[in-house]
């Protein structure tokens, strides 16, 4: 399970972070947090006060955001400039991986899933409203596509996994502006794949 900017690759320190923990995955959902996050993601490194800039909060409420997430690991204090203090992500990316047999951590991915899910359709509905006028060179770039199909465990599986890959062969492109090609833009991918439901014990 990711976060929304778990197949970001900003070229922050680390490889993607592993995240089970409940208080680590409750700690992500709130949408500052993850507004602050997904800057950081995208410019490498910020203070709280070019973040409150760019997402029209004060700087003290991106301060206490900032610090909540440092707290639980998914940034810290970049080297100074001066007397500037910026923030920058500890990994490349993220990926949840609450623990099956643990109801909390469960709970907490789920309730972030939720939000992500709900910030996700927002963003793309802002995007239809516009009514934008699509550039030759970008027709049929734009989809919404739902299936329902039969699967095995095993398969939807194999299913997440290949969706997760989907984007990997654009990796390196954030944080190096030469390996994008003419003409590139930022995209956005939003998927989920789901069973409608689990077996109940006495149906198993």
């Amino acid at each position: 399970m990711s976060t929304p900017q778990a197949n970001h690759d900003p070229g922050s320190r680390g490889e993607r972070l592993r995240v089970s923990d409940p208080a680590r995955i409750r700690a992500l959902a709130h949408p500052v947090r993850l507004d602050l996050l997904a800057l950081l993601d995208e410019r490498g490194e910020a203070t709280a006060t070019q973040c409150a800039e760019q997402l029209g909060e004060t700087v003290a409420n991106c301060s206490f955001h900032l610090r909540t997430l440092a707290k639980a690991g998914f940034i810290e204090p970049a080297p100074s400039r001066g007397r500037e203090k910026p923030w920058r992500p500890t990994s490349r990316g993220r990926m949840l991986e609450p623990d099956h047999t643990d109801p909390a951590s469960m709970r907490a991915a789920f309730e972030l899933a939720g939000l992500a899910m709900l910030r996700e359709v927002d963003r793309v509905g802002a995007f239809l409203a516009r009514s934008p006028v699509i550039p030759e060179e970008w027709v049929d770039t734009v989809a919404i596509t739902s299936s329902s199909f039969y699967a095995t465990g095993q398969e939807m599986r194999e299913l997440v996994a290949a969706v997760a890959a989907l984007t990997d062969r654009f990796a390196g492109r954030w944080q190096d502006p030469a390996l994008r090609p003419e003409g590139a833009r930022v995209g956005r991918l939003f998927a989920t794949v789901n069973p409608d439901d689990f077996p109940h014990e006495e149906e198993s």
